[in-house]
């Protein structure tokens, strides 16, 4: 049995256990109707407890969800754990690495690889992405331990990417155009107007004749998103073939998740963290004389708008 407990707030006292899971634990309808048919699902200081009961200041409230089951084969594949706690685990995903096993990919995704650290740990979870990243994208990913932290977490996580576009660009915009699948394709994606509106947040970081270090905000999670914008804009990513980029210096789309930024479900604490510059792009930073000192200084400052 998996527990998230809360203890009750002083601003919450004479409140019913309705009212402070729906607004203080912000649980979701549906979550409540399942964990209603458990027995003891919910508690209040280890006794079970009805949703019109009053609660008091210091009282522990329990939600009770079932261990999951182990579903995929484990694998020891290169993926580190950066940040865990009970609710939540943030892993760093390698390029090539899809995130569900798929067809060429049946034992190499990062849900075997999260698979076979739980069974080095012992602490089983069904595999629960709050985001997705690219099979050639690198960076963090967050994974919820449980369905109450990935309710919490759909579409709240903050994240900031570094990109090296092709070409020269300077300052910073705001690309806002729809995207749709490319007529004809399954997969590629392109700027289309009857397509899901998608917003993308930019600010160039370094830049030399050739390429340019870029920081990129999302405001919409369309699929490909970043990749499509740029490769419309004119500046496709180097190294995505799939959307007018060159292989010739990096043998992958140049994209990297490299900060998130969460209010976490359980303590309400605001959260940062960070992942450095993956090797790849380091050196096609450095092969076009773009690294600078003061480049991370202003990187920081941008995340911090």
């Amino acid at each position: 049995m998996r527990n998230i407990c809360f203890s009750v707030p002083d601003s919450y006292d004479g409140v019913t256990l309705r009212g402070f899971l729906r607004s203080y634990a912000g649980l979701s309808s549906r979550l409540n109707a399942k964990l209603k048919r458990l027995q003891n699902g919910i508690t209040r200081n280890k006794l079970p407890v009805k949703a019109p009961d009053i609660l008091h200041s210091g009282d522990k409230v329990c939600l009770h969800f079932p261990e999951d089951e182990e579903t995929v084969i484990p694998m020891p594949l290169p993926v580190g754990i950066i940040w865990e706690d009970n609710n939540i685990v943030i892993c760093e995903k390698p390029s090539g690495m899809p995130m569900y096993p798929c067809p060429g990919h049946s034992c190499d995704s990062l849900e075997n690889a999260i698979a076979y650290i739980q069974s080095k740990t012992g602490d089983t979870f069904a595999f629960r992405p709050v985001y997705r990243l690219d099979k050639d994208t690198t960076g963090l990913v967050m994974l919820a331990k449980n369905a109450y932290a990935a309710s919490c977490l759909s579409g709240k996580v903050k994240k900031t990417y570094l990109a090296i576009c092709e070409g020269k660009l300077s300052g910073s915009g705001i690309i806002d155009k729809p995207i749709g699948l490319k007529p004809g394709c399954t997969i590629q994606r392109s700027v289309i107007p009857d397509g899901d509106r998608a917003i993308t947040r930019w600010r160039v970081l370094c830049a030399s004749e050739h390429c340019s270090l870029v920081a990129v905000h999302l405001q919409t999670g369309r699929t490909h998103q970043i990749r499509v914008h740029f490769s419309d804009f004119g500046h496709p990513l180097a190294g995505d073939d799939m959307y007018g980029g060159s292989c010739r210096e990096i043998s992958r789309q140049a994209l990297h998740c490299t900060e998130i930024r969460f209010r976490h479900p359980v303590t309400k604490k605001m959260i940062r963290i960070c992942s450095k510059l993956p090797e790849d792009m380091f050196v096609l930073l450095k092969s076009n004389r773009m690294i600078k000192k003061q480049y991370l200084i202003i990187f920081h400052k941008f995340c911090d708008n």
